[in-house]
């Protein structure tokens, strides 16, 4: 029996979550989640109750095409990647999805930063990674997120530090 595997990584889709309680700016929230998504059409907010009645704001975007998603996951800078690979037994999943947070303070401040477990205020990620039978999925996150790094490092994609825009403004 023949076995063919694909040679490419990749990613079947990104999502960025974030919530926006009253006393916060759930448009520059917003605008955030548009950087890290590459385009403020993808974002959705939805305004709804908490389960003390006051209002919140549930803030998602989502990339389904996979080089929008690998050029989204490496906007979040080659130390974060190099992070996330030291810590992949903790964050990836056996449905093969990556899930990390990212202090939503120090982002819209201009520096993204994993936030530490139990940490308010995050902007939530998860991306799931292509897998095929015959593939280790750890492998492939890993490949995955090394693919990520070298976009960064041959300028394909501007992570904060670099883009001329201020998180802040």
């Amino acid at each position: 029996m023949l076995v063919v595997y694909r040679s490419d990584v990749s990613l079947h889709h990104i999502t960025w979550r974030a919530t926006a309680g009253a006393v916060e700016d759930e448009t520059l929230i917003a605008d955030a989640i548009a950087w890290l998504v590459g385009d403020p059409e993808l974002v959705d907010i939805e305004q709804t109750t908490s389960y003390h009645g006051s209002p919140i704001h549930l803030i998602t975007g989502i990339c389904k095409k996979k080089q929008q998603s690998l050029k989204s996951l490496a906007r979040i800078g080659t130390d974060n990647l190099v992070k996330l690979i030291s810590q992949l037994e903790q964050r990836f999943d056996q449905n093969n999805t990556l899930h990390f947070r990212i202090d939503i303070h120090a982002f819209i401040n201009g520096d993204v930063v994993i936030a530490q477990t139990g940490q308010q205020s995050t902007i939530k990620c998860q991306t799931k990674v292509e897998v095929y039978p015959g593939q280790d999925s750890f492998e492939q996150c890993r490949k995955v997120l090394e693919v990520a790094m070298k976009k960064v490092e041959t300028n394909d994609v501007k992570t904060v530090n670099e883009d001329s825009t201020n998180r802040s403004e």
